[in-house]
């Protein structure tokens, strides 16, 4: 029996990716729909429970899944994965924290060539030589997301999907359903999604299939990590927080994510976006 194998009859049917994909999209619409019923905003007190308690299902799901599924040796290795960021390393490192960045540059600059006006400091950047403490709002919705959600999506389901498909495949699998999970924040005021984007507009389907490719780009890090969740988290809030600070065209930068997409794939391969030949797996379970 190959190491993958073995690894994926732990639990059954339980285990599988799309269980858990099903109780973590469900769990969150559940409260996310909720709040469509009820009409209230996310930016209430009782819609920003809600939207809290949606935002944590992915991440508690993921947990309760590690626990359900692995062994002992398992169980810890999620938790270094979690909390060790020796698994990163400098290099990857400086990666995470570059690539939001220069994309957002980059576009900047061809917006600035196709004759645009180019980048612009977003609105929290505008307000810190006033108030310091603008920051905040833009610091704290960029973090608590990757935090409540990465413990999930790449925590448990990412090296469930790879069990079964190639690294861009899951990549793929996992993006577009993480791009639905999004779907009841445009029907409610308050979010992002709602007042900034709208239902069914060209930013709509930007923000969706950008979803995708930024599911592909995490992946080759990831691999690359040592499956360090970590690393996601701090890449997952960079990419939120980038976003909040430089402002360009919805299409330029998406578009160059799919650009980076290209290139991880031409470059590392589509099998497992390293230079290895198979893709990190959780840890054996352990012989009766």
């Amino acid at each position: 029996m190959r190491i993958d194998e073995r690894i994926d009859t732990t639990a059954g049917s339980v285990g599988s990716w799309w269980v858990y994909l099903s109780v973590a999209v469900g769990a969150t619409w559940v409260f996310w729909l909720a709040a469509i019923a009820l009409g209230v905003r996310f930016d209430s007190a009782l819609g920003l429970v809600l939207l809290l308690v949606g935002l944590a299902a992915p991440g508690v799901s993921g947990v309760v899944f590690v626990y359900l599924v692995y062994d002992e040796r398992g169980q810890a290795d999620f938790w270094n994965r979690v909390t060790e960021p020796r698994r990163v390393g400098l290099r990857w490192l400086v990666v995470i924290l570059l690539v939001p960045l220069g994309i957002g540059v980059l576009a900047g600059i061809a917006d600035l060539l196709l004759g645009g006006s180019g980048p612009s400091w977003g609105e929290g950047v505008t307000q810190f030589a006033l108030n310091p403490l603008a920051l905040l709002p833009a610091l704290f919705f960029a973090t608590l997301p990757p935090i409540l959600e990465e413990l999930g999506w790449r925590g448990y389901a990412l090296d469930r999907l790879q069990l079964k498909w190639s690294a861009l495949s899951a990549s793929l699998i996992l993006g577009v359903v993480w791009a639905l999970w999004h779907l009841p924040l445009f029907f409610i005021g308050g979010t992002y999604q709602h007042d900034a984007v709208g239902f069914a507009t060209t930013g709509f389907w930007l923000f969706m299939i950008g979803i995708v490719a930024l599911s592909v780009a995490i992946t080759w890090v990831y691999n690359n990590t040592q499956r360090s969740v970590l690393g996601i988290v701090v890449l997952h809030g960079w990419v939120n927080f980038t976003a909040e600070l430089i402002v360009v065209p919805d299409p330029l930068y998406y578009a160059l994510w799919w650009v980076l997409v290209v290139v991880i794939v031409a470059l590392w391969g589509a099998k497992t976006m390293t230079a290895a030949s198979e893709v990190p797996h959780p840890p054996l379970p352990s012989e009766p």
